[in-house]
């Protein structure tokens, strides 16, 4: 099956969470893609003590899922493209909706 997950918040325990979520839809099989909106383009670096966002996000990065980053929403804080997040648009962000069979977004 072809998920999408669209995430627009970077909360630690809710970002954590949707990341475990794409590496176990990944591990199951499934093709995987995230595009990360909002706040949730900070994701990338954001850890907890308990909730290791970006352990879990390169844990779907190594398991070969594919992320994208609203690149509207990382210059307006100034953030730049790494090679994890990428540059992407709302054609692509409306692209991946069209390509999953389920978009789930948190």
């Amino acid at each position: 099956m072809k998920i999408g997950i669209i995430i627009e918040t970077k909360e630690f325990e809710k970002a954590w969470n949707v990341f475990r979520n794409a590496v176990t839809s990944k591990k199951m099989g499934n093709d995987v893609k995230v595009f990360l909106m909002g706040e949730a383009v900070e994701c990338e670096g954001l850890t907890h003590e308990k909730y290791n966002v970006d352990e879990q996000l390169k844990l779907f990065v190594a398991a070969g899922g594919k992320i994208l980053a609203c690149g509207t929403c990382l210059k307006s804080r100034q953030l730049n493209e790494t090679d994890n997040c990428p540059l992407s648009t709302m054609i692509d962000c409306v692209n991946l909706v069209i390509w999953a069979d389920k978009v789930v977004t948190f």
